[in-house]
C-alpha cells in the first residue's frame, strides 16, 4: 500500500510539473490562444488537425447566446464559471476522481455568428478525449436550445 500511494504521489508530482501558464488563456488579437502541443486541448481558431474543433454557430442575438452558454454551464458538473465579459466567458471544469483542472473558453467575436471555444488540461500530456466531448455536449445542449 505505501509503495502504490509512492507512485501515486510521483505521477502527481510529475503531472504538476507540466502545467499550462497561466498567460495562456484568454482572446489576444481576437483569438483564443493556440493550444500546446500535448494532446489534451481542442480549439477552434488557428489549430492544427489533432487540436481542432468547430466553432458553436448561432442564429440569435449574441447577448442572448452568451446567456444561454453560462446558462448550460450551470448544469455541465463540476464547472463553475470564473470570469465573464461581454464577449468572453472562461470556466473551469474539474475531473471527478482526481480533480484536475480544465480551462473551458468562449469567445463571441463581435461581427461573427460564431462562439469560438477552446478546452484544455491544465495537466498531463493526455485527457483521452475529455475536452472534445465536453465541448461537443455543449454543442448539442446549445443545439437543443435552438440558438
Amino acid at each position: 500500500m505505501l509503495r502504490f500511494t509512492a507512485i501515486i504521489f510521483g505521477i502527481f508530482l510529475i503531472l504538476a510539473s507540466i502545467a499550462l501558464p497561466a498567460d495562456a488563456l484568454g482572446i489576444n488579437e481576437g483569438h483564443l490562444e493556440n493550444c500546446p502541443a500535448s494532446q489534451n486541448c481542442v480549439v477552434s481558431q488557428d489549430a492544427d488537425i489533432k487540436h481542432t474543433i468547430d466553432p458553436i454557430s448561432y442564429h440569435i442575438d449574441r447577448n442572448k447566446a452568451r446567456e444561454t452558454v453560462l446558462k448550460v454551464l450551470t448544469v455541465v458538473p463540476r464547472t463553475e464559471v470564473v470570469e465573464q465579459t461581454d464577449n468572453y466567458i472562461h470556466a473551469l471544469s474539474k475531473s471527478r476522481i482526481f480533480r484536475f483542472v480544465d480551462d473551458v473558453e468562449f469567445y463571441f467575436p463581435e461581427n461573427e455568428n460564431v462562439i469560438h471555444i477552446r478546452s484544455a488540461s491544465r495537466l498531463g500530456e493526455s485527457d483521452l478525449g475529455v475536452n472534445r466531448r465536453r465541448m461537443e455536449q455543449i454543442r448539442l445542449a446549445l443545439r437543443d436550445l435552438n440558438i
